[in-house]
């Protein structure tokens, strides 16, 4: 129990991860350069920094080389790391900044910040001059930005915002001078330019005062050659991965073309032309893009170049960077930093923020010290730099000086009964520690058994019980110290024992496999299972395998529902403290047989084709027997084809598939079957088209019919591909008259016709035809369907329709009717009635058709008053037949528009007495023949019509309730407008006395006159 507190005691005090080391400081973020809108309504700058360190480190700022002092200047502030500035200007805070981090390990610096003001001026207010040019020549209008940082983006407004000036192959807007050029100008062109600029980060924009452009009147400017006014410079630096953007227009009449090469070289093929080929784009720049480049302006009064060199650089980037080192004194340091850049990186370093340069050696970007001293511990920096740029490498020396330390002691150590044994010896110094090993206070001196290793472990071979005890390992230098103790235990060599050690099972059984370790009782020992040398998962593979402790030293490994991927070498790895073993079992799956190797197919006929196989796997139950497939475009996936010989039997490994289709492409594949089941398929073999043979199949399902007049119309369903046996598959149609002897034959080269249509003006409609249809291909002839009959087509109809008669119905209708035409071949299935108004073409008509062979119809939609001609043809499924003689027909005068005004009414419990004013026809107008009474009850659909002659009736309503009343004349050209809607509430109980608008019974019964109100006011 003593020693198990030990024990605890050491692991819990040794193994706690140290959280107090100390370091010097390393950047987490580095100022980046920053653009600074004056505009902005918050008038503080901030410039982000932070390292970390322990000791954390202390931040301070310089800039243009000269350090930041906030106690003299309150515009500046520090939080943390960053700096801040308030009311920042561009005169006084506009440069380069640096964020120096310092703890007691060292200082380091961190790459230059670029502090930028983003701001866009005013144009000046003074007036611009008017630009007076002959058509046809070329001009150029000055924008002449105002102060501005950094860069903006120009257009121009023609006469008024927001009509900006198009950029075309006459007109181009420079984005480097902001002046638009028009190369030769038209009468178009007159009018008012405004220069627009835009601040790129701001987005403020300003419009300068109008430039007028006018035309002189003393001529028109002739043809003259191409001036380049506008292009890139004669050198151009561009650093890599940029976009760059080149330049060239020119001035010229007619307008010039321009293009564009690449001088000994070509053109890449990232590049793009812009703005009519006046702007050569190159994104992404590299290195090989670098170049001379030609702009070429040409007319056909001549030509003009200008040429300028692209040079790509690059900023400073590191291949090797130096690293946090920890050395004894008077050891050598070597540092090599390296970098590439175009131009190639200088190098220079720096401790602690300062120039290095006292008993150090520099030799480019390798910094040597011969004997490193207490004194030369801190941060070190490599600066690799060249004009555009520079990057820091950042790095820590450590000078050790320490007395010997061991952090673990003392050491335990199990050993196996005659294996061999290493005791270590690690302890923490600097300068490195003289080391000696004792036992029982004596040294110990090498011998046979016993070895002292150049890394200072003690190594004992065949260990023994005799070699239990304390060693002790003293390291020492000229600052101390000290002992650490090893205490050694020889234990009995562990047994292990896997059982069974080999065994047979069938796909789906189960297994179990048992480990049993026999080892010394006073270790602890621990158990993992491997399968084929990989440990096994339980939690993922759980479905199958299951770990089962039944003692402390033994363990069963039980396999469930086996598949045949879980055949293979299981292993059982016991350990303890003192010793490891593995040992293994073999487990065999019994199981359908594996995919047969590659499918061959060695020889093929029309119908048949010779397969060869490897045989694959048979898990360990005997092939039995082979099963051939095969898959066609035609068939619906993979298919058992017949084979000779049949069965094809497991010893076998070569068949004929047979009763193939003839031309048609086939893929072939194997599987095979034992006792335990069918396995998996073989790859499929390389596709193979069987030979071609003459076709065995006739079309079916032969009929025909209809067609026009002396057509004979023969139909059939198409052989399918896969029976068509080869190429040139056609159909060859045969028909003869009813009774005759002679067949007469038609050939139909398209294999995928469904119709043959026979021609011959001498044979009568519906006359009876003996047909069949056979088939061929480029092998030959192949059988005829059975012989059908077929009639002739009957034809169109060939007579028009008789005894046509048509009257008006209404102002907008007329009845249409007619008698078919004589019975015979081309029956109408329907007709068709034409009409148009007299004054009227019949192109301009319209048409109408039944929906069956009927013989009236209503023509609506007519306009009243009008003569209408009219005609009727019949139509089948083969064409139309002729028209009728046009007939004519009047349609009636429109019903009156005026409505029954003047509404009286009396009501005397359930009846109501009704009158209103006669409604008299205008002369355009049909007489009034009578009137309509249409009375409805509210919320049921049912509506009640009186006709009458006269201007009055009588109403009886059926029950209580709330009813509307609506009066319309009646002519013979139709129904006439609506008079204005009377509402009557009448009580359900039934009662002799009068309502409220009924006088007295007594009394003579007086008209009462009713205001009539629209029905939504009641």
């Amino acid at each position: 129990e003593v020693w198990c507190f030990s024990i605890l005691f050491f692991f819990s005090f040794f193994l706690s991860p140290t959280e107090t080391e100390e370091f010097g400081p390393v950047f987490i973020h580095e100022p980046d350069d920053v653009i600074f809108s004056l505009n902005s309504d918050e008038k503080k700058v901030m410039l982000h920094c932070e390292a970390r360190g322990n000791p954390p480190p202390t931040y301070s700022w310089y800039v243009n080389g000269t350090e930041v002092d906030s106690k003299t200047d309150y515009r500046y502030s520090f939080i943390d790391g960053d700096l801040i500035i308030e009311n920042a200007s561009e005169t006084i805070d506009y440069g380069r900044y640096q964020c120096q981090a310092e703890n007691s390990y060292g200082t380091i610096l961190s790459r230059d910040a670029l502090l930028q003001f983003a701001y866009l001026g005013a144009f000046s207010t003074r007036a611009r001059g008017e630009v007076s040019v002959r058509e046809g020549q070329g001009v150029v209008l000055m924008c002449t930005p105002p102060p501005h940082s950094p860069e903006i983006i120009y257009s121009w407004v023609f006469n008024e915002f927001p009509s900006f000036v198009a950029e075309d192959s006459r007109r181009f807007i420079s984005q480097v001078t902001g002046n638009l050029y028009i190369s030769k100008v038209q009468p178009s062109d007159v009018g008012s330019y405004i220069c627009l600029v835009k601040n790129s980060v701001t987005n403020l924009r300003v419009l300068s005062p109008p430039t007028p452009l006018t035309l002189k009147t003393d001529g028109v400017m002739g043809e003259y050659e191409p001036k380049i006014e506008v292009h890139f410079p004669t050198s151009v630096l561009a650093a890599k991965g940029v976009t760059v953007r080149l330049e060239c227009f020119a001035l010229g009449n007619p307008v010039p073309t321009i293009t564009w090469r690449k001088i000994n070289g070509n053109i890449p093929k990232k590049a793009r032309l812009r703005k009519s080929q006046a702007v050569l784009e190159i994104p992404n720049i590299q290195l090989e893009d670098s170049g001379t480049y030609e702009c070429k302006a040409e007319n056909p009064r001549g030509g003009t170049a200008f040429k300028g060199h692209l040079q790509v650089y690059t900023l400073p980037q590191w291949v090797r960077m130096i690293n946090d080192t920890q050395m004894d004194s008077g050891e050598k340091l070597q540092w090599e930093c390296k970098a590439i850049g175009r131009p190639r990186p200088n190098y220079r370093w720096l401790r602690n923020g300062l120039p290095l340069n006292d008993h150090v050696e520099i030799v480019n970007g390798e910094l040597t010290i011969h004997k490193v001293q207490q004194a030369d511990s801190g941060m070190y920096q490599c600066v690799a730099e060249n004009k555009y740029g520079a990057v820091y490498s950042n790095a820590e020396l450590k000078i050790l000086a320490s007395p010997p330390l061991f952090v673990t002691n003392p050491v335990r150590v199990i050993a196996t009964l005659g294996k061999d044994v290493s005791l270590e010896c690690k302890p923490r110094a600097s300068p490195k520690p003289r080391i000696t090993w004792r036992r029982a206070d004596r040294k110990l001196q090498p011998n046979k058994r016993i070895t002292l290793l150049r890394n200072n472990t003690l190594k004992i071979v065949n260990s023994s019980r005799a070699d239990e005890g304390n060693y002790v390992c003293r390291a020492e230098n000229q600052l101390g110290s000290a002992e650490m103790t090893a205490i050694l235990w020889v234990k009995e060599a562990m047994r292990v024992v896997l059982s069974p050690s080999r065994v047979e099972v069938t796909v789906g059984e189960s297994v179990v496999l048992s480990c049993k370790a026999t080892h010394d009782t006073s270790l602890d020992v621990a158990f993992q299972w491997f399968f084929n040398q990989k440990p096994i998962d339980f939690q993922q593979d759980g479905s199958h395998f299951e770990y089962i402790q039944t003692q402390v030293s033994t363990v069963d490994l039980m396999i469930r529902s086996i598949l045949l991927k879980h055949a293979g070498k299981y292993g059982c790895r016991a350990q303890t403290s003192a010793d490891t073993v593995l040992t293994e079992a073999e487990l065999l799956v019994r199981g359908p047989p594996g995919p047969p190797g590659v499918v061959i197919v060695e020889e093929i006929t029309d119908t048949t084709a010779t397969l060869s196989w490897t045989r694959g796997l048979d898990n360990h139950s005997p092939i039995s027997t082979y099963n051939l497939q095969a898959r066609s475009p035609f068939s619906l996936g993979w298919q058992t084809v017949k084979t000779d010989p049949d069965p094809v039997t497991g010893d076998m490994e070569s068949a004929m598939a047979v009763e193939l289709n003839p031309w048609v492409e086939y893929e072939f594949r194997v599987v095979a079957s034992n006792a335990i089941g069918t396995g998996d398929p073989s790859t499929p073999s390389r596709k193979v088209r069987t030979k071609e043979a003459v076709p065995a199949i006739a079309p079916s399902n032969v009929s025909g019919g209809n067609g026009r007049r002396h057509e004979l119309v023969i139909s059939w369903e198409p052989v399918s591909e896969e029976f068509q046996n080869g190429e040139g598959f056609g159909y060859i149609v045969a028909f003869r008259a009813n009774g005759t002897r002679g067949w007469k034959e038609k050939m139909v080269t398209s294999a995928d016709a469904t119709m043959y249509k026979y021609r011959d003006e001498t044979f009568p409609p519906l006359t009876p035809f003996e047909v069949k249809v056979g088939v061929y291909n480029n092998k030959g002839d192949g059988p005829f369907s059975k012989v059908v009959i077929i009639h002739s087509a009957e034809g169109e109809p060939r007579e028009a329709p008789s005894d046509v008669k048509a009257y008006s119905i209404s102002s907008s209708e007329i009845r249409v009717s007619w008698k078919p035409p004589n019975p015979g071949p081309g029956r109408p299935r329907a007709y068709e009635v034409s009409y148009w108004k007299e004054s009227e073409q019949e192109e301009s008509g319209k048409k109408q058709q039944t929906v069956k062979n009927e013989t009236s119809m209503v023509l609506t939609g007519l306009e009243g008053n009008n003569i209408y001609l009219i005609t009727v043809k019949g139509f089948n499924n083969i064409g139309q037949g002729p028209d009728s003689a046009p007939i004519t027909a009047k349609t009636r005068k429109s019903p009156p528009a005026q409505p029954p005004n003047n509404l009286m009414w009396i009501q005397e419990g359930n009846n109501i007495s009704l009158s209103w004013d006669p409604v008299k026809a205008k002369e355009n107008e049909s007489d009034v023949i009578g009137y309509m009474v249409l009375l409805k009850q509210e919320g049921r659909g049912h509506i009640q019509v009186t006709r009458t002659i006269n201007p009055s009736t009588m109403l009886s309503l059926p029950e209580g309730g709330t009813y509307t009343i609506d009066v319309r004349a009646l002519s013979e050209g139709g129904e006439g407008a609506f008079s204005s809607q009377v509402r009557v509430v009448t009580s359900s109980a039934k009662s002799n006395q009068c309502s409220v608008h009924c006088p007295p019974r007594s009394l003579i019964w007086t008209a009462l006159l009713l205001v009539l109100v629209p029905s939504a006011s009641w």
